[in-house]
């Protein structure tokens, strides 16, 4: 049965915790993605049909490309309403946080969040989650937080309420995670899971094509990362991408715009290791992808301040992109043991 895996203690806990509560908010990582944004828009499901006065906050605004999403729309960034954010947090009886592992991954929102009085519940298949939540459920052997989370709502014995708007968030989240279900899902109870989704209506083609649509200024901006700054490390085994930050205004970036461009290389014959670098204001963004046993999460804890999963990982790094490049040019070659046998 999917969802008895889950410790029946931190169940139990989290049972009382939402029948006691009615003022709910749930928050997320900054620059949410897919999973982020899929988990806590099938949570508010969920609890707004328990009847709780839910609210989700985010750090900042989800990109474009997830704006479809059912309930998308009553996402509050704290960016942009940060009063009215704090405000709702003061009132909270229960914060749920999902899909981050450490308290400043909220940004700008971890000291109203870490201070608020409200009872916290932390949901997320990271590795290392810090002790800052009174329930922590965490499995980093799951391959998003919407697989996870779906396992919570079965062990919260919730299953019925999952119709098919909150179906196709968690799908979302899951696809997004996997790469549509090419890596990361090698765990069987995902299949059930995806299965049941479909079930309750989720047309999984219909929602793959959206989150995959782009703009033109996006479309061109992959092309010209693709074409003119990519670069081949370790023999033609790893691909390394870099963009500056005038080269992303150059093509009107908005948040977002990269998704999935970090995948491209590993398309690549031989490529068993893909690293996409850009600059943000104060830091680079680091995000990894490898096939096989290529450890991209020890790769980025151990030199780019970050990790996630064996196969996909990111980081952020503080420095230059120059430096950035440098590290990575210096350090990769320490991991071409782990490059899988090319037949």
């Amino acid at each position: 049965m999917i969802g008895n895996d889950i410790d029946k203690k931190s169940i139990k806990a989290l049972a009382q915790l939402i029948e006691q509560c009615n003022n709910v908010v749930i928050t997320c990582h900054v620059k949410p993605d897919g999973d982020a944004v899929g988990s806590t828009l099938a949570l508010f499901h969920i609890l707004s049909t328990l009847g709780k006065a839910a609210h989700i906050i985010t750090p900042d605004s989800p990109p474009r490309s997830l704006r479809f999403l059912p309930g998308c729309k009553d996402i509050i960034p704290l960016s942009a309403q940060e009063d009215f954010c704090k405000s709702l947090i003061d009132k909270a009886e229960l914060i749920f946080c999902l899909d981050f592992n450490a308290i400043n991954r909220l940004d700008k929102a971890a000291s109203v969040i870490s201070g608020a009085k409200a009872r916290k519940v932390l949901i997320d298949h990271h590795l290392y989650p810090e002790p800052f939540a009174d329930i922590t459920i965490s499995r980093p052997t799951e391959s998003s937080t919407c697989a996870l989370l779906f396992k919570v709502i079965c062990a919260l014995g919730l299953r019925p309420l999952i119709d098919k708007k909150t179906a196709k968030c968690l799908m979302a989240g899951i696809m997004t995670d996997t790469g549509n279900l090419s890596y990361n899902a090698n765990d069987p109870d995902l299949y059930t899971i995806t299965g049941d989704l479909l079930r309750l209506g989720v047309d999984k083609v219909n929602l793959w094509e959206r989150l995959n649509t782009k703009s033109l200024s996006q479309l061109k901006l992959n092309a010209f990362a693709i074409d003119n700054r990519m670069e081949m490390l370790l023999n033609g085994r790893a691909a390394l991408i870099t963009l500056t930050a005038e080269e992303l205004k150059n093509y009107n970036y908005v948040k977002g715009d990269t998704e999935g461009l970090v995948n491209i290389p590993l398309s690549i014959n031989g490529v068993a290791v893909s690293v996409f670098m850009h600059e943000e204001p104060g830091f680079i963004k680091v995000s990894m992808r490898s096939k096989g046993e290529f450890p991209v999460n020890r790769l980025c804890s151990e030199h780019f301040g970050g990790g996630g999963h064996l196969n996909a990982a990111g980081g952020e790094f503080k420095g230059s992109l120059s430096e950035a490049v440098d590290t990575l040019h210096r350090v990769l070659p320490e991991y071409s043991g782990f490059l899988p046998h090319i037949d």
